[in-house]
């Protein structure tokens, strides 16, 4: 036995082998000290090796879903070894084969499975020329069998991606420029390289999607995102051993297809997962209201990837406009009946649906024909289009109401799952084997009277079969015919001639009806399968009018309004709300407005901590996305023209396992947004510069809002508590001033959060300290500091040499001789500099001054 482990294990060395033995699956060495400490198992041992015991420790059979859910949750990968053999005709340990590789990134079954997530795996792979890198991504859901590529244009579209897909499991070439970028997710796999061929791809490709070509699906040859398909398509193949029929196309993902998002603006709007890692106050929770899990996924699927597709999202408008108009909750209650259908039959594809699958697929059958009546009474386009592509399949619907008994068990293994009336022999097996209960209580009766024993008894038991029993008092009454077969501590038990015949022909009845159920079993998925393209189109229909109807649902619960998307530049609402904050709060939410056009492309936002600047930024990123999925708005008055990326740079976050600082990280992605925004953006900055000191902060935020504005003309909410901002926004053509504002009494403060027009007056630190519990006597520490700083600053404007750029009209005129001091040498340069006295220049006038030298250069 050990010698056909160890074959086994030679075979799969990085996963964990769980090698069935009777009832139990057992591991064996390093496997069973690695289970022991991941799932805390009993870590025995069993035989010698080499002279030393070997370490062995073991799950039951009947509860392996329950440690294979948390193995894979831990990254881990589990080979299942089960009995090939007949062990009535084997000599020596019964043949035992892999036959099936479960990995975080490929679980299919229910009990492994979140309902509201998907759970994919991902290839990556990167080719470098020269100074110019290219990169390739390819993602499988195989419980759903949709299959994505992808070729992100850069390592922050790349992360973007990952992070958006968040991977259970990640392939990634053997030559990968940067696997540090791979470092925060689990299930890493490196594989080599010529797994991720261009050619050899498209040819297993084609194969599995009966194509010529994969042009059909947009995408061309050579492409990198090919490579990583044909990876992953292999290893599905090599842990799954099986066909893969519910994998039958290729979807090509393009940037132009999304507005853009990268890293740190889905970490920052928390779309479907909030800083701690949770789902608690985020976009997705406040919006999902789905009722089938396939629903749920589909949601959070738009809200990671807003289209840009106009037509389409005008669809989803009516639709939304319909629903409501029409009523929505008799269809919601017959989804609600349709269950989680796309992973049943990702299940079946695979021939390892379960009992209690087809039983849901049974209900989905029988709902069909009602969910097909309510769409019917439907006129929005898209809503009809979704209705022709939902079947009713009476005849599966016929097969499975005959087939499936009512309440089946969980798996087929003890049978009882073919109702009754399905099939005449399987009923009369059945029929034979019930009928022995009645046998023996009429063998009893006839045996008491014959004997004259009353305490004679006739059972059964798995181990020792059937047998009469009789107390050892009565032992002495037993005729010469009975064949004692166990004794007890109070009973003996006995066997005769015809028992035993009725016996063997009981249990081999049982044994004949428990093989035929099975192949009956095995016969449903041939029927259902021929059906599976048709099935999944279904599926796929019955999971957008969910996320329709459910948006529907929001609009009228939270009083949203259908936007209007326009192709002039801007972004403008009335009365906008932040859905998540506005959910929590327990008074009502301030709303405020947004009006960015090509004339006014910026807003320099003031006001108090905690006066609500952030949020009213996030608010208008969260309206942008919402009109972007095609969903019904917080806003009134809501038009947007075309949008193809959001970049946020909020908050502070460390990543010191990378060694970066606070302000490290911030300019990190101050650099992303400055490098990859466009006149099409929106970008929301808050408090950029303050990990550093004052002068330092000032001037890269000064900078930044010029090289947004003046460089690439994003549209962009900047806010900040460097008040010298607001006169570069009060000088610039295409900015403005607006503050969020709070009324102040004595040492206290009230945050009104509304948006108004104009800079702050003050930014009230020193009052949302002392709201925070800071001691009184530091407070007023503070405030004696303040004022001082305050006069120092007044006096160093008012002596300054330099006060304010003149204007350009304005500068001194340079006579030819001083002409051509300027164009022969630095000194009049030299010279201006020497005038000033630089430790007393604030940074707005240190600013200015370099201007005023540069125009004199350009002279």
């Amino acid at each position: 036995m050990m010698q056909q482990y160890l074959s086994i294990k030679a075979e799969h060395p990085n996963e964990l082998l769980f090698y069935r033995m009777g009832d139990f699956y057992e591991l064996f060495f390093a496997d069973a000290v690695r289970a022991a400490k991941l799932i805390d198992l009993t870590l025995t041992a069993r035989g010698k090796a080499g002279g030393e015991p070997i370490p062995m420790a073991g799950v039951p059979y009947h509860a392996v879903d329950g440690y294979l859910a948390k193995l894979v949750q831990l990254g881990e990968s589990v080979a299942i070894v089960e009995q090939i053999g007949d062990p009535a005709t084997s000599k020596g340990p019964v043949e035992r084969a892999v036959q099936r590789i479960v990995t975080p990134g490929t679980v299919t079954d229910e009990a492994l499975l979140r309902a509201n997530q998907d759970i994919c795996i991902v290839a990556v792979t990167s080719f470098t020329k020269g100074d110019n890198t290219q990169y390739g991504l390819a993602s499988l859901a195989l419980s759903t069998g949709q299959f994505i590529v992808t070729e992100p244009s850069s390592e922050q579209a790349l992360l973007a991606d990952l992070q958006r897909l968040n991977p259970a499991e990640v392939l990634y070439d053997e030559q990968f420029i940067n696997t540090d970028a791979l470092q925060n997710y689990s299930g890493l796999r490196r594989r080599p390289t010529w797994e991720f061929d261009i050619e050899t791809a498209e040819q297993q490709l084609n194969m599995q999607f009966g194509t010529q070509s994969l042009s059909g699906f947009g995408i061309h040859t050579g492409s990198l995102s090919v490579g990583c398909a044909g990876c992953i398509l292999q290893y599905i193949k090599d842990t799954q051993k099986c066909a893969l029929p519910h994998i039958s196309s290729l979807v090509l993902q393009t940037q132009h297809d999304s507005v853009q998002m990268d890293a740190a603006t889905r970490r920052n709007l928390e779309l479907t997962q909030n800083l701690s890692g949770g789902i608690e106050n985020t976009v997705f929770a406040v919006l999902d209201r789905t009722q089938t899990p396939m629903g749920a996924r589909l949601l959070q699927q738009w809200i990671h990837r807003p289209s840009t597709q106009h037509a389409l999202l005008q669809q989803r408008y009516s639709a939304i406009g319909d629903f409501i108009e029409n009523g929505f909750s008799e269809l919601q209650d017959a989804l609600r009946q349709i269950g989680d259908i796309q992973r049943v039959l990702s299940r079946l594809a695979l021939r390892s649906a379960r009992p209690r699958d087809f039983a849901r697929l049974q209900n989905a059958f029988n709902t069909l024909p009602q969910v097909q009546t309510l769409l019917a009474e439907h006129s929005a386009p898209k809503i009809k289009a979704l209705a022709n592509s939902v079947s009713s399949f009476p005849e599966l619907a016929d097969l499975l109401n005959r087939a499936i008994t009512e309440n089946p068990p969980v798996v087929i293994r003890d049978g009882g799952v073919i109702a009754d009336g399905y099939n005449a022999e399987l009923d009369e097996l059945r029929a034979l084997s019930k009928g022995a209960t009645d046998y023996l209580a009429v063998l009893e009766e006839r045996e008491k009277a014959a004997t004259g024993i009353a305490t004679l008894k006739v059972g059964y038991n798995r181990v020792h079969g059937f047998f009469i029993e009789v107390s050892k008092g009565q032992s002495a009454l037993v005729p010469e015919h009975y064949i004692r077969r166990q004794t007890l501590k109070n009973n003996e038990r006995y066997i005769i001639e015809e028992l035993k015949e009725h016996e063997e022909k009981v249990l081999n009845s049982q044994s004949k009806a428990l093989a035929l159920e099975k192949a009956l079993y095995e016969e449903l998925f041939d029927a259902l399968l021929p059906h599976l393209n048709a099935l999944t189109i279904s599926a796929n229909a019955l999971a957008e009018c969910d996320v329709l109807a459910n948006l529907a649902q929001v609009a009228v619960d939270l009083s949203f309004y259908r936007p209007e998307l326009t192709e002039q530049p801007g972004i403008s609402y009335q009365d906008g709300r932040h859905i998540v904050v506005e959910s929590v709060l327990d008074a009502p939410f301030i709303a405020n407005p947004v009006h960015l056009s090509p004339e006014q492309r910026m807003l320099m936002i003031t006001g108090p901590n905690m006066g609500g600047k952030s949020t009213y930024m996030r608010q208008t990123a969260l309206i942008v996305l919402l009109a972007y999925i095609g969903s019904y708005v917080p806003a009134q008055d809501c038009v947007i023209g075309p949008i193809d990326r959001i970049f946020t740079r909020i908050g502070a976050a460390d990543d010191l396992a990378s060694g970066r600082s606070t302000f490290m990280v911030e300019m990190t992605e101050t650099a992303t947004i400055l490098h990859n925004a466009t006149a099409h953006s929106l970008v929301l900055m808050d408090e950029i510069g303050r990990g550093t000191s004052t002068y330092d902060g000032l001037s890269l935020a000064w900078a930044c809002a010029e090289y947004l504005h003046r460089n690439i003309q994003a549209f962009t909410l900047f806010a900040t508590h460097y008040f010298e901002l607001t006169l570069l926004a009060d000088e610039t053509s295409g900015m403005s001033n607006v503050h969020l504002s709070a009324l102040e009494h004595e040492d206290s403060i009230k945050f009104m959060h509304n948006v108004k027009q104009g800079a702050a007056s003050k930014s009230y630190g020193l009052q949302v300290a002392a709201l925070a519990g800071v001691p009184k006597n530091v407070i007023m520490s503070a405030r004696h500091k303040l004022a001082e700083l305050e006069q120092q600053s007044k006096h160093v404007e008012n002596t300054s040499p330099l006060n304010v750029t003149p204007p350009a009209e304005q500068l001194p005129e340079i006579d030819a001789g001083s002409q051509l001091l300027l164009d022969n040498s630095d000194q009049a340069l030299f010279d201006a500099l020497d005038q000033v006295a630089a430790d007393e220049l604030s940074p707005k006038q240190a600013l200015d001054f370099v201007y005023l030298l540069k125009s004199l250069r350009q002279r």
